[in-house]
C-alpha cells in the first residue's frame, strides 16, 4: 500500500473520490499510476511538474480570462495527475454519450423542420420560441446529410454514490477538443512511462473522423472541397485552441473579414483573389455569425451566410441556430423526447430540473430553495448559478422576487456535490491534494447517423477545494483524461482513406493563403526585421558609451541625434549629453512598453502578428517566437546587462529569419513575409544612411566604425578592406555593393526578384519602385563621392534623395500591396509591368 503521497491526502466523505474508494483504498485502475509516482523522488515529480508548464509556455497554449490582472494569453494550466477513467466505466459513457448526441441532432431536426414535438406537447413553446437561441431564419433548413450536429459536447459530474450526470449540452461550436489533445501532447513528453504501461487509448481518431465527415457532407459538387475554421479572432478566450485545431485538422484559420458571399456562395479571399469555401467548422455564437439576418451590430460575421446555408451552397458545423439546447430547462423534457423519438430510455440521466415557466416547478422551487441550484434557463442570460443555500438577505429576497416576476427565465437544479480528484500541489512539496472535477466529453458525427466519442476528453478543475462551480474563467485548471484498456482492445487510429482521384488532385493542388494570413505574415517579416535592426542600433551605441575612448566621448553627440531622428527617446536639448543619461535613454528603449519605438513595443507588435499566422508556422518556430517578449520583460539596471539582453534579442531573430529560410513552404505566405523584410530592412537602411549624410563631414569619419556597427557590416568590411574605415570603400559596401545582404543595391535586388515572383503567381502588380530605385542607384558613380571630386555635392545630394525615395518608396510599396493582396474582393488585376 502507498503511503508517502496517500498518508496527507484529505478525504471527504460527503463526495466521490476519484482516486479512492469509499474504504479509503485505491481504486484498482489507479494502482500502477500510484505505484510509479511512488518510484519518483520529490525532486523528479517536481521537475516533470515544470516540464508540464514549461511546454505549455513555449507551445503557446494560453486561455484568455477576461479582465484578468495577469494581462491576454493567459497560459493554460494542466495539472501533472491525469483523471482516469477504467474501461468497464468507459463503455457505459460511449454509449451513453452517442445516444445522447444523436437525439440533441434529432431534436434539433424538429425543432428547425416539422416541430412534431411542440404539437405532441413534450417541449414546451417557450422554451423554443422564447429564447435568443433559436433563430427563425434557420426554420426549414435541410442541412447536407440531415446532419445539425456534427460536433458535440456534454459536462458531466459524478454524485456522492458514483453515479455520473449530465450538467450542461454544448451544441453550437463546442471547445476543448483542442486543449485536450494538446493535454495528451504535453503529458506524453511528460510521463510516457505511464501512457505506454497503462495502455491509454488515443484521441486522435476523433479528429481523423472529424475531417472524414466534413469532407464527404461538404457540398463540393466534385471539387476538392475547402476546409476553413472561422473563429472571432484573437481576443477569443479559446483563440489559441482554433489555432492549433487549424493547424492539426490543416483547416486554414479564418475570421469574417476573410470570407464574403457572392451568389450565394462563400468564398474566402486569397492572395490569389477568391476560393469558393464548401464548409466552415465554426467556433463562433450562432447569432453573430451573420450580421445581415442574425445579429445586425455583429462586427465578426459574414453578411449572407446564412441564405448560402439556407441553398445548401455551404455546410456549418454547427448548424446555425444550434444553440438552442444550451439551454438547461429542456433536461427535464428529454426523457420523454427520446422514448418518442427512438422508443428506448436515456442512458445518462440529466440532472434533476425544474422549468419554472410551469408553475408546479415554480412551487417546487420556492418550497426548496435552499436545496437547489438557480441557474438561467437561456445561455444568453450570462447568468451564473445560485446555491440557493447561500444566498440570504437582501440578495435572497430580490432572487426569489425575480423568480415569481420572470418564471419563464429561470430553472433549478437538484445541487449535486461535484466529485473530488487528485492533484500536485503547486507549492512544491510533495504531497496530493484533492479539488472537485467535471468531466468534459466530445463526440463528433460519423456522416452515417451515428457518432464517435472522443475516448479521453477534458476534465476541469475547481481553483479551490470543495468549490461546485468549475469554470475556466474563474481561474480553473485542467487535467489530461485516460481512457484505460486492455492491450488487445486498443483499437487502431489510422486515418480514413480517400478515394484515390481525390487524393491525387489534392496532392497536385497547392493551398491557398488566405489574405488575411498574408497580411499578417508580411508584417511579422516587417516587425522581425525592425526589432533586430532596433536592437542593433541599441547595442551599438551602448556599446560606444561604455568603451571610455576619447574618439568615441566625442561622436556620441552625433550617434545620439541619429538615434532621436530614428523615434528613440533620447535626453532633450542637449548637444552633448552625458554618458549617463544616454546609457539610460538606450536601456530605456530596450524595455520600456509604452515607448512607440523600444524593443519591447516591437516584440509586442511582432507576436501579435505571428499569433494571427499560428498554423503557418513550425512548432520551433513558434517556440522561438513565444520566448521573445519574456526576454525584455526584466528591469535592466546597467549597461552590460542591456547589451547581454539585445543580444539575446538578436540571436532570436537571427533564428527566425532561419526558420523561415529552413522550415516554411516557399508559397505565396512566405512571399510576402520575405518581402516584409526586404522592406523594412531598405527602409530602415536608407533612413540611418539619410541622417548619417546630414552630419558635418568631420562627425561623418569619426562615425564610420559605429555606421558599419549598425549596418551589422563591420565584419565584412575587415575582412574585406583590413584597414580603419574610410568613406569610399564604407559607400561601396553600404550602399552600391550587391553581395552585401545588409546594403542597399542588395535589397532593391530582392524586392525586384519576389515582387516579380509574386506578380507571376498571383496576377501582375506595378514593378515601378523598386526598378525605380535600382536605376537611380545605377546611375550614380562611386568616385564622384570622393571629398576632392568637384561633382561632391551633387553626387551627395543625389545620394540624399536615393535614401529618402528608399524609405517613401518602402511605404507606398507596403500599401500597394495592401491595396492588391490583403483587401481583395476579386482576383488580382494586371496594373502594368
Amino acid at each position: 500500500m502507498p503511503q508517502r503521497l496517500l498518508e496527507s491526502y484529505p478525504v471527504a466523505s460527503d463526495r466521490y473520490d476519484e482516486m479512492l474508494a469509499a474504504d479509503g483504498r485505491l481504486r484498482p485502475h489507479w494502482r500502477t499510476l500510484i505505484d510509479q509516482l511512488e518510484n519518483l523522488s520529490p525532486d523528479m515529480l517536481r521537475r516533470r511538474a515544470n516540464e508540464v508548464r514549461d511546454a505549455i509556455a513555449s507551445d503557446g497554449v494560453t486561455y484568455n480570462v477576461y479582465a484578468d490582472p495577469k494581462g491576454a494569453n493567459r497560459p493554460w494550466e494542466l495539472d501533472l495527475l491525469p483523471h482516469l477513467v477504467s474501461s468497464e466505466e468507459w463503455d457505459f459513457l460511449e454509449r451513453a454519450v452517442g445516444q445522447r448526441a444523436r437525439l440533441m441532432n434529432g431534436l434539433l431536426s424538429d425543432i428547425y423542420g416539422p416541430q412534431t414535438l411542440i404539437a405532441e406537447g413534450l417541449l414546451p413553446p417557450a422554451l423554443v420560441f422564447g429564447q435568443h437561441g433559436y433563430l427563425m431564419p434557420c426554420h426549414g433548413w435541410q442541412p447536407p446529410g440531415g446532419v445539425h450536429l456534427h460536433a458535440y459536447a456534454i459536462d458531466l459530474a459524478r454524485s456522492v454514490d458514483g453515479t455520473w450526470w449530465v450538467v450542461s449540452d454544448r451544441t453550437q461550436g463546442p471547445s476543448g477538443t483542442g486543449y485536450a489533445l494538446q493535454n495528451r501532447q504535453i503529458m506524453a513528453r511528460a510521463m510516457p512511462e505511464a501512457l505506454r504501461d497503462m495502455h491509454v487509448e488515443s484521441p486522435h481518431r476523433y479528429f481523423h473522423t472529424l475531417r472524414a465527415m466534413l469532407t464527404r457532407l461538404a457540398p463540393a459538387q466534385g471539387e476538392v472541397p475547402l476546409i476553413v475554421l472561422l473563429t472571432p479572432g484573437p481576443y477569443n478566450e479559446t483563440y489559441s485552441e482554433h489555432a492549433f485545431l487549424a493547424h492539426t485538422l490543416g483547416f486554414p484559420l479564418v475570421e469574417g473579414v476573410d470570407l464574403t458571399v457572392r451568389g450565394e456562395q462563400v468564398f474566402l479571399k486569397t492572395l490569389n483573389g477568391l476560393r469558393r469555401v464548401h464548409a466552415i467548422l465554426r467556433r463562433m455564437d450562432d447569432d453573430y455569425c451573420d450580421p445581415l439576418e442574425l445579429r445586425a451590430d455583429s462586427a465578426l460575421g459574414v453578411p449572407g451566410l446564412t441564405q448560402a446555408a439556407r441553398l445548401g451552397n455551404v455546410l456549418i458545423a454547427n448548424s446555425l441556430g444550434s444553440g438552442v439546447l444550451e439551454s438547461t430547462a429542456l433536461h427535464g423534457f428529454l426523457p420523454a423526447i427520446n422514448e418518442r423519438l427512438y422508443g428506448e430510455p436515456l442512458l445518462l440521466p440529466s440532472v434533476a430540473s425544474w422549468w419554472c415557466g410551469e408553475k408546479p416547478a415554480l412551487d417546487y422551487t420556492l418550497a426548496h430553495f435552499d436545496e437547489l441550484v438557480i441557474v438561467p434557463a437561456f445561455s444568453s442570460m450570462r447568468m451564473q448559478p445560485v446555491f440557493g443555500h447561500s444566498v440570504t438577505g437582501a440578495a435572497r429576497r430580490r432572487l426569489i422576487e425575480s423568480l415569481q416576476l420572470q418564471p419563464h427565465a429561470y430553472a433549478a437544479q437538484e445541487w449535486v456535490r461535484l466529485s473530488q480528484a487528485p492533484v500536485m500541489s503547486r507549492s512544491g512539496d510533495y504531497r496530493l491534494m484533492n479539488r472537485t472535477i467535471s468531466l468534459r466529453v466530445f463526440a463528433v458525427a460519423d456522416g452515417e447517423g451515428g457518432y464517435q466519442v472522443m475516448p479521453g476528453g477534458l476534465t476541469r478543475v475547481a481553483p479551490r477545494q470543495r468549490r461546485d462551480v468549475v469554470s475556466m474563467q474563474q481561474g480553473g485548471t485542467s487535467k489530461d483524461v485516460w481512457v484505460l484498456r486492455e492491450e488487445d482492445r486498443l483499437e487502431a487510429h489510422d486515418a480514413p482513406e480517400g478515394h484515390g482521384a481525390e487524393n491525387v488532385t489534392l496532392i497536385k493542388g497547392t493551398v491557398d493563403v488566405s489574405s488575411h494570413s498574408g497580411e499578417n505574415l508580411f508584417w511579422m517579416g516587417r516587425y522581425s526585421e525592425r526589432v533586430k535592426n532596433l536592437a542593433r542600433l541599441l547595442r551599438t551605441t551602448l556599446q560606444y558609451t561604455m568603451d571610455g575612448q576619447t574618439e568615441s566621448r566625442g561622436m556620441l553627440g552625433s550617434v545620439s541625434w541619429i538615434c532621436s531622428q530614428l523615434g528613440v527617446q533620447m535626453p532633450k536639448s542637449d548637444p552633448r549629453p552625458t554618458i549617463t543619461g544616454l546609457q539610460q535613454s538606450l536601456q530605456a528603449a530596450v524595455v520600456d512598453p509604452s515607448a512607440p519605438v523600444s524593443v519591447a513595443t516591437q516584440l509586442r507588435q511582432l507576436a501579435n502578428a505571428a499569433y494571427q499566422v499560428r498554423e503557418h508556422l513550425s512548432l520551433d518556430n513558434w517556440h522561438a517566437l513565444t520566448k521573445m517578449p519574456a526576454m525584455v520583460q526584466e528591469r535592466i539596471n546597467t549597461p552590460a546587462a542591456a547589451q547581454h539582453v539585445l543580444g539575446n534579442v538578436i540571436d532570436a531573430c537571427s533564428g527566425l529569419a532561419g526558420h523561415a529560410l529552413d522550415d516554411m513552404t516557399r508559397d505565396a505566405g512566405w512571399q510576402f513575409l520575405m518581402v516584409g523584410r526586404h522592406i523594412e530592412r531598405m527602409a530602415n537602411m536608407a533612413a540611418l544612411f539619410d541622417n548619417f549624410l546630414r552630419l558635418p563631414p568631420q562627425r561623418q569619419t569619426a562615425a564610420l566604425s559605429w555606421l558599419l556597427e549598425a549596418a551589422s557590416s563591420i565584419v565584412t568590411y575587415r575582412v574585406r578592406y583590413r584597414r580603419t574605415p574610410e568613406w569610399l570603400p564604407v559607400l561601396h559596401l553600404l550602399v552600391f555593393d550587391v553581395s552585401n545582404p545588409h546594403g542597399m543595391a542588395y535589397q532593391f535586388r530582392m524586392l525586384q526578384q519576389y515582387m516579380s515572383e509574386i506578380a507571376q503567381q498571383l496576377g501582375l502588380l506595378s514593378m515601378t519602385i523598386p526598378t525605380h530605385l535600382s536605376s537611380q542607384l545605377e546611375a550614380m558613380n562611386l568616385s564622384e563621392f570622393a571629398h576632392e571630386h568637384p561633382n561632391v555635392e551633387q553626387a551627395n545630394a543625389r545620394l540624399t534623395q536615393l535614401m529618402r525615395d528608399a524609405v517613401s518608396g518602402g511605404y507606398m510599396l507596403s500599401d500597394d500591396l495592401s491595396r492588391h493582396y490583403f483587401t481583395p474582393l476579386t482576383a488580382p488585376v494586371s496594373q502594368g509591368v
